[in-house]
């Protein structure tokens, strides 16, 4: 497979916003998708961090084995692409891609505080709206964001 073939298109990355909303999002929710993602992150003996944020609140934090500092860092530069934006750190770049340009060039936002990489998602409520984040940071971007729909795949699915 080719990279352009691995690479979700903008139309794929907006139908998986579309497709996994929450009916509600609560403290408990949190928890559970969180230690989902610490679940799946040790079977893969993932260097990762993992976030869940509501309403301006961290209700969730884990760091593996292997993941630095530096993966906080990039989790909150990402997590702030999703809450000024409102759509998936990745799909936001890759809207950027498919004008021709990059998220750097072109959002006039300072990248020490906005990186518009995989790995962050929105939280969304149906009926309500985006409400939160969550994120994953310690793989190549797309693997950031891959996983992450995956955990929200299988918990809104449970």
């Amino acid at each position: 497979m080719t990279q352009a073939q691995n690479t979700p298109s903008v139309a794929d990355l907006e139908a998986q916003e579309q497709r996994l909303v929450f009916r509600t999002f609560t403290h408990d929710d949190a928890w559970a998708l969180g230690s989902l993602l610490v679940e799946l992150g040790r079977e893969r003996q993932a260097p990762i961090a993992i976030d869940i944020h509501r309403a301006g609140q961290q209700l969730f934090h884990a760091a593996l084995p292997g993941s630095t500092p530096d993966n906080d860092a990039w989790i909150a530069r990402k997590r702030r692409v999703v809450e000024r934006y409102g759509s998936a750190s990745y799909l936001v770049g890759s809207r950027f891609r498919a004008k021709g340009t990059t998220f750097e060039d072109s959002s006039r936002l300072d990248p020490d505080r906005y990186a518009a990489h995989g790995g962050s998602f929105p939280v969304t409520v149906e009926g309500v709206g985006v409400v939160g984040s969550v994120t994953v940071s310690g793989l190549p971007q797309i693997e950031d964001h891959r996983l992450v729909v995956e955990a929200l795949e299988r918990f809104l699915a449970g």
